[in-house]
């Protein structure tokens, strides 16, 4: 695992070895507090960010190691003059230990990886994917449901855009019985492309039209705001909001995810509703970070 940039290199049981060494890292930290003693990690966000990055940073400094940071890469970096992403890349690969990568490209990580010398990380790569989004939402799915197998998922909001959608797709490929339930508008339905990988790796895929047409006893709904920086016309506005009294047509056990930040798509009355694991969920990145860091620099020894 020298580089991290789909959910398609993951195997079951690589998945596996994240999540229970996560769990690992959250009841002993003290253990790994030097964990990464003299290793240089570089955050490279040509995106705006607050959990993806605060989170990776934060991991790097839990575990002993040391920062270098680039917030607004976008203006704040040479790219700004017209240097190409692979230049920065193999600037960048002289001076770290490995890469923590947000850029608007969708094939940006891939490219990185290809440069670079020290492992590349993505953390969200235009319209594509966003890996470690989808191993901390996995991750909170296993311990609120105690299973990653035999799910009723149902995906809300932007699902053309939204490369946390994308990446969940991919990664629940790698698990059996998975029901997916898609409400969106339709201008932001999910591309037939996903819809293929669901069915190819012998998953569900239901279209919906309103919440009505999803199962009451759902065990996820992820939703995801609009992306309207992706696009260059007006998508509109959310048709389809979680408040309570929508929540309240579901089961107790159902969980609300989202990978934020939210706009009006999830109402701020069920923020104190057991059921609502958004805030939960960003906070659990601290630690499937961690436990995926040192899953990488394990692979450098």
């Amino acid at each position: 695992m020298k580089n991290v940039i789909s959910c398609d290199q993951f195997t079951k049981e690589d998945l596996k070895e994240i999540f229970d060494l996560a769990d690992v890292v959250r009841a002993n930290p003290e253990k790994y507090m030097n964990a990464l003693n003299g290793k240089v990690v570089t955050t490279l966000f040509f995106e705006p960010s607050t959990r993806t990055r605060l989170s990776f940073e934060t991991a790097v400094v839990r575990l002993g190691g040391r920062l270098v940071s680039t917030e607004n890469g976008k203006t704040n970096s040479s790219s700004t003059k017209g240097e190409t992403l692979e230049d920065t890349i193999r600037v960048v690969t002289g001076y770290t230990d490995a890469i923590v990568m947000r850029h608007s490209f969708n094939d940006a990580a891939e490219r990185a990886a290809k440069i670079a010398t020290v492992p590349v990380i993505n953390a969200g790569s235009g319209k594509g994917e966003h890996p470690t989004q989808s191993l901390l939402d996995a991750y909170t799915i296993r311990r609120e449901k105690g299973r990653l197998d035999n799910l009723k998922i149902a995906i809300l909001g932007d699902l053309i855009n939204g490369r946390t959608i994308h990446s969940l797709i991919k990664l629940f490929g790698r698990y059996e019985n998975i029901e997916f339930y898609a409400l969106s508008k339709e201008n932001l339905a999910l591309p037939e492309k996903y819809v293929k990988i669901i069915e190819e790796t012998g998953n569900k895929y239901f279209k919906c039209n309103s919440f009505e047409d999803i199962p009451k006893d759902v065990d996820v709904m992820y939703h995801t705001r609009i992306q309207a920086e992706r696009c260059d016309e007006d998508l509109g506005k959310e048709e389809f909001i979680i408040n309570k009294k929508v929540l309240n047509q579901f089961s107790e056990d159902t969980i609300v995810l989202h990978p934020l930040p939210r706009v009006d798509e999830i109402a701020t009355d069920i923020d104190n509703d057991k059921r609502a694991m958004f805030f939960k969920q960003a906070h659990n990145g601290m630690w499937v970070r961690m436990a995926l860091l040192l899953k990488v620099f394990e692979e450098e020894k």
